[in-house]
């Protein structure tokens, strides 16, 4: 019976893993990563994994993100050393007897975990507190406006998401581009689709990316109000 004690810490290590992986991929998002990048960058670091790509660059050179990623890495290795202790824990302490029940009562408890972390809602409800948590907090200082290029003169280009609670939601480029003629929309980045701005009469979507070019502190006071 020992043994089984042991495996409900052992979950519950991994449950809060999985959530705390979750929440360093919304902390990222925030500084203007795309959520599948941001996921993706969040989970290499918490298993320091050290992937070299494009993304990670981008991390590496963002104060902010470096932060982030350096939290992630931290609770990595206190989630990883709280699984390992607690598993070896329940292996040691359990007898042949007791074996097939606890490899059962682990498999129960994995696939609990996997339901929770692929179920929409919840996952929806987790991350927007943490958004909500974050944003209140003074811990992180976060850009809505990514910077992609700097040219002379501070001119630039930024990439702008639009978030579902953003006033850009809804407005097609445009009606964006009418209301700002001092800068210009070269396109829009959908999943893995580019629409180009001459093509966009349709409205924005959330998660939908603008590719704009202009003088950059001014696109970065235009949008920063526009994006939360």
């Amino acid at each position: 019976m020992s043994g089984l004690y042991f495996l409900i810490p052992t979950l519950m290590a991994i449950l809060i893993s999985m959530l705390f992986v979750r929440a360093g991929a919304i902390a990222l998002m925030l500084t203007g990563m795309h959520y599948d990048q941001a996921k993706f960058q969040a989970l290499s670091a918490f298993t320091s994994t050290g992937f070299t790509t494009h993304e990670a660059e981008k991390v590496v050179n963002h104060p902010t993100r470096r932060k982030i990623i350096s939290i992630l890495m931290i609770g990595g290795y206190a989630g990883i050393a709280a699984v390992t202790v607690s598993g070896t824990s329940s292996l040691v302490m359990t007898t042949a007897q007791n074996m097939p029940r606890n490899v059962l009562v682990l498999m129960a408890g994995l696939l609990c975990i996997y339901l929770i972390a692929r179920h929409i809602g919840l996952m929806q409800q987790w991350e927007g507190l943490v958004e909500r948590m974050l944003y209140r907090s003074s811990l992180f200082e976060f850009e809505p406006v990514e910077e992609l290029l700097h040219l002379a003169e501070g001119y630039g280009l930024v990439k702008v998401e639009v978030k579902p609670s953003s006033v850009l939601a809804g407005q097609s480029i445009i009606q964006i581009g009418k209301g700002h003629r001092e800068m210009l929309i070269l396109g829009v980045e959908r999943g893995r689709t580019w629409i180009a701005a001459r093509q966009m009469h349709e409205p924005l979507l959330p998660g939908d990316q603008m590719i704009v070019y202009g003088q950059l502190e001014q696109l970065k006071t235009e949008f920063a109000g526009m994006v939360h």
